[in-house]
Parts: C-alpha cells; sequence; structure tokens
C-alpha cells in the first residue's frame, strides 16, 4: 500500500501522513523497543513513509530505535531529525542552543545513532534567544551543501523568525502544534509559511491523545502532567472539545481521531498550504486508523463545528509561554 505524497517546500515530497517517533520512547509511560518497532515497520507498510524523530527524544534511545528500521529500509523513508534542545523533555527541564558549531555536533552524532550518512530533513526544535537565527541556519545550510542533510525545517518559530531563516536558506517545513484545540499558529506563522512556499507539519495533532478521547487518567511519569490544560479541572473543562468531535465522527462515519486529522487536511486544503501532520502511537491498530483519515471528507457544518469549539478550550499547551512561537509573537 502507498499513500499519495505531497510536497512541503523546497521540492521535498513526503507522504501524505508521517509518524511521530515520540511515541515510541518512554514520554508517556513505559515503552517496549522490539514493539515499538514493529508498529513503525507496520507504518512503513502502509505508506507512512515521512518519520519524524529527534536527538533529545530518549536521549538519542529514539533514533537509534528508528535506525534499527533504516538499517533495511532506508530507501523507502524521508527522515526527519532535529537539534537545538538539551536537558529532559518529560519533566520541562530543557534549554534551547543552536550555535554553529552545536548544529554540526549534534547532526553527526544523529547520523551515527541512525546508521545513515543524510537526513532528509534537519530541524532546528527549538530557537536559541542567544544566537540569532541567522547564525543557525547560516550552520544548517553548510550541512546542506556538504551533502549530509537534504532540507531545512524549523520548529516552533514565529513569522518573523521563519523570514529570517529562510533569507537565509529555503524552508522546506515549520513543524508546530496545531490541532483543533491548538490554533495561535494560524495567527501568523501559517500565514508566513503560504507566503514563502512553506509546508507545515502539525506535530501533537491528535491533542496527545486527548482529541482520539484516549485521555483519562495520566498514568505516573507521563510527560503530559507538565501541560497546563492537563490539569485536573482543565481536563475536566476540556471534555466539551472531545464532545464535539465525537459527535462530528458519529455523523460522518469515522472515528475521533480521524475527524481530528481530517480536520487539519480540510483545513490546509481550505488555506492552500501543504499540511502533513505527524501522529504517533504505539500501536499498530492506531496507525491503520489514522491513515483511514487521509480519505475522509468533513462538509461545511462539520468544519464550522470544529472550528468554534477552539474557543472552548482551557488551558495553554505550554507552561513556559516562550517554548512556543506563540509565546514569543
Amino acid at each position: 500500500m502507498s499513500l499519495m505524497s505531497i510536497e512541503l517546500g523546497d521540492g521535498l515530497r513526503v507522504s501524505a501522513q508521517g509518524f511521530g517517533g515520540m511515541a515510541l520512547t518512554a514520554v508517556y509511560g513505559g515503552t517496549d523497543p522490539d514493539t515499538a518497532l514493529a508498529t513503525l515497520a507496520h507504518a512503513v507498510d502502509l505508506g507512512v513513509t515521512f518519520v519524524d524523530t529527534a536527538n533529545v527524544y530518549g536521549d538519542g534511545t529514539n533514533e537509534e530505535l528508528i535506525g534499527r528500521l533504516l538499517a533495511d529500509r532506508r530507501d523507502e523513508v524521508q527522515l526527519a531529525t532535529k537539534f537545538g534542545v538539551s536537558g529532559d523533555i518529560t519533566t520541562g527541564e530543557r534549554v534551547a542552543r543552536g550555535d554553529a558549531p552545536y548544529v554540526r555536533e549534534c547532526l553527526e552524532a544523529s547520523l551515527t545513532r541512525l546508521g545513515t550518512d543524510v537526513v532528509d530533513l534537519y530541524y532546528l526544535h527549538r530557537l536559541d534567544p542567544d544566537v540569532p537565527i541567522e547564525e543557525t541556519v547560516g550552520a544548517m545550510a553548510e550541512l546542506v551543501h556538504e551533502g549530509k542533510v537534504r532540507h531545512l525545517g524549523l520548529s516552533e518559530v514565529t513569522a518573523d523568525e521563519l523570514r529570517r531563516a529562510h533569507a537565509v536558506h529555503p524552508v522546506a517545513a515549520v513543524q508546530s502544534e496545531w490541532s483543533i484545540w491548538s490554533r495561535d499558529v494560524e495567527r501568523h506563522v501559517v500565514p508566513a509559511a503560504i507566503e514563502l512556499g512553506v509546508g507545515f507539519v502539525p506535530y501533537s495533532p491528535l491533542g496527545r491523545g486527548f482529541l482520539a478521547g484516549s485521555v483519562d487518567v495520566l498514568p505516573d511519569g507521563d510527560m503530559r502532567h507538565t501541560f497546563p490544560r492537563f490539569g485536573a479541572e482543565a481536563l475536566d473543562a476540556n471534555q466539551v472539545v472531545v464532545q464535539t468531535v465525537r459527535r462530528v465522527a458519529d455523523e460522518v462515519g469515522a472515528t475521533p481521531a480521524q475527524v481530528a486529522l481530517a480536520w487539519l487536511y480540510e483545513h490546509g486544503r481550505r488555506l492552500g498550504l501543504p499540511v502533513v501532520p505527524i501522529p504517533g502511537t504505539r500501536r499498530a491498530t492506531r496507525v491503520d486508523e489514522n491513515v483511514g483519515a487521509v480519505s475522509v471528507r468533513l462538509d461545511a457544518a462539520s468544519l464550522a463545528m470544529l472550528d468554534d469549539v477552539s474557543s472552548a478550550v482551557v488551558g495553554d499547551r505550554s507552561a513556559d509561554p516562550t517554548w512556543v512561537s506563540a509565546g514569543r509573537e
């Protein structure tokens, strides 16, 4: 099976849906590496060939896991990884770093863990507030010229930061949180991406599982404890969002997860913006479900209902406003 491909920006073509590798690391509870690898392989079997990871996920173990897949299937995969964050993302004890020597150091380490000699899409994971983005992207561009990276991406940048980076080297994709309940990027970042011909890769398109209706009680050690909208009171108040998604899902004969993904696809079409969400999961059955969203269509009434529900969301999407683009706009 194969999914249709979508061109993001700078000539980068990827599968219409990607796979968010972070879910295969113990950020939402414990994982089994062999089961995780089987889930990832199943996704590629279904045509989900755009695989996303980062050096900070599991302190490198996520890249090593994906490297096991690449050992036999590198030619089938459009590989994306990231650098620019050090520390522990599960607790929020992390910092951004983007100086030029660090850019190269991180890529060389990632290539070793991934067992490959080139990354298709290399993202700056977070902007270093102490380093001009021109310096960071300039160092990333050198890696493109050397053939170690094919395309550049940015995560959680503002519109101004995107424009400054794009002036140094073409940016293929912006990866930021974007979903039915996280729409702040639509104010400035999305219009800038459209203006510059940059594709958009929404992470957490299912609201970290919430929009799929799969979040009830969070286990100990779950990364979501650090997000304000997953606090006990906010989580209860936000059930109205899930109820709306479920109502639409019942009406169109789809699952809530499929509706949440379909909304992103439809919204991208309305805006004229290439959108490739990267849901992550540990279960092969969820991969099947997510892929099914590509063929789900939402009518105007359903879209209007889903558009309106974002105003009911309680709680910020990040405990540190400056860690995401909305806090720096």
